[in-house]
C-alpha cells in the first residue's frame, strides 16, 4: 500500500490515504465527504516530492469534485432531461460550444 497525501480543491482539505497504486490525471476516485456521503472526484494533478528520508519519492494529489457531481443535496432529478440539459449548459456551452 502506499499512503498518498490528497488536496481536495472543493473543500480546501488535505488527508492521507492508502491506496494500492498511483492513480492518474483524470481518473475518478470515491471520496467520502464532510457531510459522510460519498462523492466523485477527478484527479487534476499527480506529483512527486522527495522525501525527508532517503532518497524515497513521495507522490501527491490533488482532487476535483466530478463536474455535475451533487455536493451537498440533489437539487433535480438527475433521471430527467431538464436535468441533461442544465449540465450540457453549465459544462460545455461556457467552452463557445453551441447547441
Amino acid at each position: 500500500m502506499i499512503e498518498i497525501e490528497v488536496q481536495n480543491e472543493t473543500h480546501q482539505t488535505q488527508s492521507r490515504i492508502r491506496f494500492a497504486a498511483v492513480p492518474r490525471i483524470g481518473e475518478g476516485l470515491r471520496l467520502r465527504e464532510p457531510d459522510g456521503m460519498w462523492a466523485s472526484y477527478d484527479v487534476i494533478d499527480v506529483w512527486y516530492q522527495k522525501a525527508e528520508f532517503g532518497d524515497v519519492w513521495m507522490p501527491y494529489l490533488h482532487v476535483r469534485v466530478t463536474p455535475g457531481e451533487a455536493v451537498g443535496t440533489l437539487e433535480a432529478d438527475p433521471y430527467s432531461d431538464d436535468f441533461a440539459a442544465r449540465g450540457y449548459e453549465q459544462n460545455y456551452a461556457s467552452m463557445g460550444g453551441g447547441h
